[in-house]
């Protein structure tokens, strides 16, 4: 089994009317146990300065007018629980690498850092995941439910979240919209 840790999963057109319907998935783990990803183009309707109120890290007034960001929908597993997707920046010891641009965290130190304007670069806010158990991605991969494309910086932190499954459907080449979901297996 090759890993598609650091690939995007973008749901085939036959996800219509479903939670994954046009969704595009950052896989952060993926191993012989499952894998666990967030969903990076949904938004919640709450942006991160709301988000930062709520948790009571008032951010000041400089950094409230730079923070534009929206809190995302990582996916149907544990609503409540918070993921930050974020560039590398040194001294995050609670976060994860996942590759040379991405790192995912979920420790409450990265968002007192973004109230007070140390930042990463870069960052996604996601309540909830989306998560296989051992094999379930493997077969709905077979079953035609998600094309993979390799992730990039680009994608994951540069495109609006409205844009992202059009502009990641793009990178494959064809009309995603021709495709049938009766692909065949040869």
């Amino acid at each position: 089994m090759d890993s598609l840790k650091d690939h995007f999963l973008i749901a085939m057109p036959s996800l219509d009317d479903t939670f994954f319907e046009r969704s595009v998935i950052y896989i952060c783990e993926h191993d012989d146990k499952g894998a666990m990803g967030i969903m990076v183009n949904r938004p919640i309707g709450v942006d991160v300065e709301e988000l930062l109120d709520q948790m009571d890290l008032h951010p000041s007034a400089e950094q409230m007018f730079s923070i534009n960001e929206e809190v995302l929908v990582g996916g149907p597993v544990s609503p409540d629980r918070g993921f930050v997707l974020h560039t590398p920046q040194k001294n995050w010891i609670n976060s994860v690498e996942i590759s040379e641009y991405s790192m995912l965290t979920s420790s409450r130190d990265i968002l007192s850092s973004i109230a007070i304007g140390k930042s990463p670069d870069n960052f996604i806010i996601a309540l909830g995941y989306a998560g296989w158990g051992k094999d379930q991605l493997e077969q709905e991969l077979a079953d035609n439910t998600w094309l993979t494309i390799k992730a990039s910086p680009e994608l994951l932190f540069n495109v609006d979240h409205e844009q992202l499954w059009q502009n990641a459907t793009q990178t494959l080449g064809f009309n995603f919209w021709q495709m049938s979901s009766q692909v065949g297996h040869a």
